[in-house]
């Protein structure tokens, strides 16, 4: 079965800049994730990592260099690089001992500035590629390196957004040049990284302020640069109060250094737009109605994407018409019937995407397949468990809860219920429309999420027992206290925006969102599959969970992966997707009614089923260390679970 499920995250390659017919990328590689260089010019494809457990983080450099982050077990390690053409592969910089990938950015001249973060702290060092490395700045907690200037002077690190020290400009010797706050009136802040040319050094920024979210830039000189420059111009922003945008966006540089290419996420699709920031002018890129999962600006006027609808699988394409690496053959359009649901609620109508099954008569069991984060959304996109649940005969229901992005700031902020607790309130309201209008069964309805969105699955089991007939959690968050105390630092730091402190600040809030409390009152057959390595959704809370659920002597069944929160490996996601559909099958549809589960070929690139690109946040080539979507500025802060 593993033959025919390929595991590789659908992204954009990464292109040379001084070659554009050189770039690299992650395909499937007999049911792992492995990077691949492509030659457009020959179409020759040749494969460079070959790793037990796979490989995800990668890019290219001017220099046609290829890296890629060579992690261990518990996603420590050292980022590494190889010639194009082949040859032997080397540190990208010597003397830094091993950590979680926190950004790589090389400047035009082989610059290399990486960022390495353990529990505590994170380090940026810096150095002459392949050559000895040295520390220019260790932080405490969780930042990430997002630009270097093409002479490799300046860096640029991200913090939180919300926060003091939201983007830290540093030379390359460590000194400070700038502290941007997004912690003040002017509103949140995100860096995007360098301009790409040499004549100035100019940074990238999105800025959430009044409910909206602006293009941004900072220039070294302290000056404002632009007429009518933002109200921010005094620190040496230049907030482009002319092009806002109503819902999240990202950008990217287009390599003239001009103008930049605006991605926004907008009721769960995209638009693409080419804003040039000199001329003051929005140009809307015509894109066909679903989702981007990635837009690159390339040479010239060439824009590369990757598009996708529900019924559609990813597909690479190229306004000039430049050969791109050939995509997996998944057959395409998917069955189903692909619709969108607008559910009133009290802080807005509640958006749904909703998949039936061909030939549907009447109301059909449904599967409400819950998305993480929070932060996150639902998108028109092809996901690899809704074909197999549609195939296999259920109605698949993606709702965006209050807290998604995509909807704008005021949506993501709703929490008013409580966290978590909202969330199952939007999900409740989404069921009882669907019943209401004869679609889904009240009878044969039940729930399937991962990370965040099995914390949900959980805590909606157990706050309305009487809604819900099955549930699948997956490395979930079952004791928002344990799983606070013993997460990672930016998870921590998630959590304490969200709940409004530390559980020792607020307990009664983290109790109150807690699945653990609502264990007992669970009544739906349950199948929790956690893992043993996991840092975000660690293992011992769900134990804890399961435990409760035993006394309780509520019906469930588990079952643990040898791996972390993330993986790149095929067997794992069928072990997954084949069991979760027999169970919901038995459960939804009753006994004797067990079919073999469809499992097509998919793009999946994890249990939690929710694609993710990580795109340059700078000059040269630069990654991030967090699965992070395109949402909210492409920032890299927010560590989602899901």
């Amino acid at each position: 079965m593993t033959g025919r499920y390929q595991v590789y995250r659908a992204a954009l390659p990464e292109v040379c800049a001084a070659d554009p017919a050189r770039m690299a990328f992650t395909a499937d590689a007999e049911g792992r994730c492995e990077v691949f260089t492509w030659d457009a010019r020959t179409g020759r494809t040749r494969q460079v990592t070959d790793r037990p457990q796979g490989t995800f983080h990668h890019a290219i450099d001017r220099d046609g260099q290829v890296w890629w982050f060579d992690e261990d077990e518990h996603g420590a390690g050292h980022w590494r690089f190889q010639p194009f053409d082949g040859g032997a592969d080397r540190p990208g910089l010597t003397g830094p001992a091993p950590g979680e990938p926190r950004g790589l950015a090389v400047g035009d001249n082989a610059t290399v500035a990486m960022g390495l973060g353990d529990a505590r702290t994170t380090a940026v060092h810096i150095g002459p590629r392949g050559g000895p490395a040295r520390e220019v700045t260790r932080v405490d907690g969780h930042v990430t390196l997002s630009g270097i200037t093409p002479d490799g002077r300046l860096l640029a690190v991200s913090g939180a957004a919300g926060s003091a020290r939201a983007v830290t400009v540093l030379a390359d010797d460590g000194t400070t040049r700038a502290v941007l706050p997004g912690d003040g009136e002017h509103g949140r802040l995100w860096s995007l990284g360098f301009a790409p040319t040499g004549d100035r050094a100019e940074l990238l920024l999105v800025r959430e302020a009044d409910d909206r979210y602006l293009l941004a830039s900072w220039r070294p000189e302290h000056e404002p640069h632009g007429p009518q420059a933002g109200p921010a111009a005094a620190s040496g922003i230049t907030t482009h109060t002319w092009c806002a945008f109503d819902t999240e966006i990202t950008a990217r540089w287009h390599p003239d250094g001009r103008s930049v290419l605006v991605r926004q996420d907008r009721h769960g699709r995209s638009t693409l737009h080419r804003v040039d920031l000199g001329a003051r002018t929005v140009e809307p890129v015509p894109v066909p109605r679903g989702t981007l999962l990635d837009a690159a600006p390339r040479a010239g006027t060439d824009v590369h994407y990757l598009w996708t609808d529900t019924a559609n699988p990813p597909r690479m394409g190229s306004t000039a018409g430049t050969p791109l690496p050939p995509t997996h053959g998944i057959p395409a359009p998917v069955p189903g019937e692909h619709r969108d649901l607008w559910t009133p609620g009290p802080d807005g109508p509640v958006h749904s995407l909703l998949s039936l099954p061909e030939g549907r008569r009447g109301a059909v069991p449904a599967v409400f397949l819950v998305h993480g984060g929070p932060a996150d959304h639902d998108r028109d996109a092809y996901d690899g468990v809704v074909h197999s649940l549609v195939a296999s005969g259920f109605a698949v229901v993606r709702v965006n809860y209050r807290g998604s992005t995509g909807y704008g700031p005021r949506w993501r902020r709703a929490f008013g219920q409580g966290v978590g607790l909202t969330q199952v309130d939007d999900l409740a309201a989404v069921r009882a429309d669907l019943v209401a209008r004869g679609v889904v069964r009240a009878d044969a309805a039940g729930l399937w999420g991962t990370s965040w969105g099995g914390y949900l699955v959980l805590l909606a089991l157990g706050v309305r027992p009487d809604l819900w007939q099955a549930g699948v959690a997956v490395k979930p968050v079952a004791d928002c206290a344990a799983a606070y105390r013993t997460s990672t630092p930016a998870l921590r730091a998630l959590d304490e925006r969200l709940f409004g402190g530390t559980p020792d600040e607020v307990p009664e809030r983290y109790e109150r969102s807690s699945p653990l409390r609502y264990a007992a009152a669970v009544r739906a057959p349950l199948l929790v599959a956690a893992a043993t390595r996991d840092a975000k959704c660690p293992p011992g809370q769900v134990r804890d969970y399961l435990a409760a659920l035993r006394h309780a002597r509520v019906p469930h069944e588990s079952m643990w992966l040898e791996t972390g929160h993330d993986g790149y490996q095929a067997d794992d996601h069928v072990a997954v997707l084949r069991r979760a559909v027999v169970f919901l099958d038995r459960e939804l549809r009753g006994p004797g009614r067990t079919a073999a589960p469809k499992t097509p070929r998919s793009d999946r690139s994890g249990d939690s089923g929710r694609v993710r690109t990580t795109a340059p946040a700078g000059t040269g080539t630069t990654r991030h260390d967090e699965r992070s979507s395109h949402a909210e500025g492409h920032h890299p802060e927010r560590p989602a679970r899901g």
